[in-house]
Order: C-alpha cells, then sequence, then structure tokens
C-alpha cells in the first residue's frame, strides 16, 4: 500500500506540474482580455474555495494560534504574494520567462529550510552545483540574446519574489502536515488566507481594478477562469499538499523546474513569444541544476 501511494503521489506532482505549465498562458490571455492581477487572483481563489466547501468541512481553525500563523503564511506564500508577484510579473514580461524564473523556488526551499526552519538537511555539494546552475540558467534567461539587460528586469525581479514565495509555503506546509492536518484543510486555508490578505491590494487599486463586464462578454476568458479555478487550483493544489504529505518537500518540490518545458510548449504556439537559443540553453542549465540538486537524499520527507 505504501508503494502504491508513493506511486500515486507522483502522478498527482506530474499532472500537477503539466497544469501548472499551461497556467501561466491563460494568466497571460486574462491579462490580455483586460483583468488586473489581483482580480486574476481573487476571482481563481474564490472558486477554488466554494468548490472545496463541497468535499471538506472541518473546523475552520487549528488547534494553535501558531498553527493559525502557518496557515496565514501558507495563505501569503502560496497565494495572495505569489500570484501578485507572479501575474503583475506576466503583465511585464513573456510567459515561458516567468515559468522559467519562478521554477527556481525548490533550490529557495532548500536554503529557507536550512536558514529559517534549522532543518538538518545537509548542503551537499549536488545541491550546491545544481544551485549554481539553475542561477546561471536563469541568468541566460535574463539577458536573453542582449548584453544589456531590457526594461523586462522588473518582471524577474517580481518572479523570483514568487518563487521565494512559494518557498516559504512549502515549508510551512511541511511543518503543518507533519503536525496531523489533512491536506483538505491545509488547501482550504490557503484559499481563505489568500484571499483575505489579497483583498487590501484590490481595495487599493482604482475602481476600475475589477471589469466584470470584459469578464462575462468574453467566453474564451470565462473558460480559462474556471479551468484555473478549478483544475488549476481546487484539484491541483489538492494533489500537490497530499504529494508533500507522502513523498517531502524537497523532491516533490523538486519537480516545479518541469513547468518551464510545459510552460514553452503550451506559449510557442498560443501566445506566439519568441524564444531565442539562449533562452533554450538557460532553460537546459535550470533544468539540469534542478535535476542535479535532485540525486540528494531527501531528509525532510515528512
Amino acid at each position: 500500500m505504501g508503494t502504491q501511494n508513493r506511486t500515486i503521489s507522483y502522478l498527482f506532482a506530474i499532472f500537477t506540474v503539466i497544469v501548472w505549465g499551461e497556467t501561466f498562458v491563460s494568466t497571460k490571455i486574462l491579462i490580455e482580455h483586460g483583468l488586473s492581477p489581483v482580480e486574476i487572483f481573487i476571482y481563481r481563489f474564490a472558486i477554488a474555495y466554494v468548490g472545496l466547501w463541497f468535499f471538506t468541512r472541518q473546523a475552520l481553525f487549528c488547534r494553535s494560534w501558531r498553527d493559525e500563523l502557518l496557515c496565514i503564511v501558507l495563505g501569503l506564500g502560496g497565494g495572495s504574494m505569489y500570484f501578485l508577484a507572479e501575474n503583475t510579473a506576466l503583465q511585464i514580461t513573456q510567459a515561458t520567462d516567468v515559468s522559467l524564473l519562478v521554477s527556481t523556488s525548490p533550490i529557495l526551499t532548500a536554503f529557507v529550510l536550512r536558514i529559517f526552519f534549522r532543518s538538518s538537511m545537509r548542503m551537499s555539494r549536488q545541491l550546491i552545483v545544481g544551485s549554481f546552475l539553475a542561477l546561471l540558467g536563469v541568468a541566460l534567461v535574463i539577458f536573453n540574446g542582449s548584453i544589456v539587460l531590457n526594461l523586462h528586469i522588473t518582471g524577474y525581479i517580481l518572479s523570483l519574489l514568487a518563487a521565494l514565495s512559494w518557498a516559504f509555503y512549502g515549508t510551512a506546509l511541511r511543518k503543518l502536515s507533519s503536525a496531523g492536518y489533512s491536506s483538505l484543510f491545509l488547501t482550504r486555508k490557503v484559499f481563505i488566507y489568500g484571499i483575505l490578505t489579497a483583498l487590501p491590494f484590490a481595495l487599493g487599486t482604482p475602481n476600475d481594478a475589477f471589469h466584470f463586464s470584459s469578464l462575462i462578454s468574453s467566453p474564451a476568458a470565462v473558460g480559462h477562469l474556471l479551468f484555473l479555478g478549478i483544475v488549476a487550483s481546487l484539484l491541483c493544489y489538492v494533489m500537490w499538499n497530499m504529494a508533500i504529505h507522502t513523498l517531502g518537500v524537497v523532491r516533490v518540490t523538486a519537480f516545479i523546474y518541469f513547468i518551464p518545458v510545459f510552460t514553452l510548449l503550451f506559449s510557442a504556439p498560443i501566445l506566439h513569444e519568441r524564444i531565442t537559443w539562449m533562452a533554450i540553453v538557460g532553460m537546459a542549465f535550470t533544468i539540469f541544476g534542478v535535476y542535479w540538486t535532485e540525486k540528494q537524499p531527501d531528509r525532510t520527507r515528512i
């Protein structure tokens, strides 16, 4: 039964990264329809929260206030801060670039575990070499065939901030899962705290921050939003959290490195984004760096 659970968890992780690879394209399309980053996020998580409510009606709060504070970290790291940074970056630069830079979160997760959560995980040679290769790949993507940095640097910085936010999400999720909370309960906490912490950003924007008419008038936009809310959020967050509970945060988070591959496969034909040879080389370095870091034993398994 244990082997079967691990196999299912790997399939969950693979399915999730394929779907999340496409979400960069769907979000980019919604932005092109005039929706704001905070608007897309709130719609997406609201749909997911309502859907999840039909499957779980457990207690509203954690057993201790410390755990409840960690749930707020979940909502920020895996919700509002992550998606506001990512969605805003998608306004500025290509979906493929954002996807690749966000995929550095597995390396950042290892460092967050070591520095902030005092994990006993050893910073092995594999982790150091893999981190260097992945960061070299990130640098190649940022230059993207040009010696001079372009105006997309803000988008690159936001993408890396999103990756750091996801690193804190993974480490907080690891701690709460080990405390005995179910994946469904923690996923619901991500959605509600994500929405609550995003509301101040929505209230601080101009009156035209919400574009209901633009959304309703476009069946394609509605379809992409339902995909983001039901499949990419409701279904994939539950599957991802269950995989982390079974396999461990470091091993599962390493799958994120492959998201840029699927983003490239989707964005090139749909968004007609220009991919240079240097970006492809950078992607190869990053993916190989992720693979190399994955070779080290996962001592953070829950």
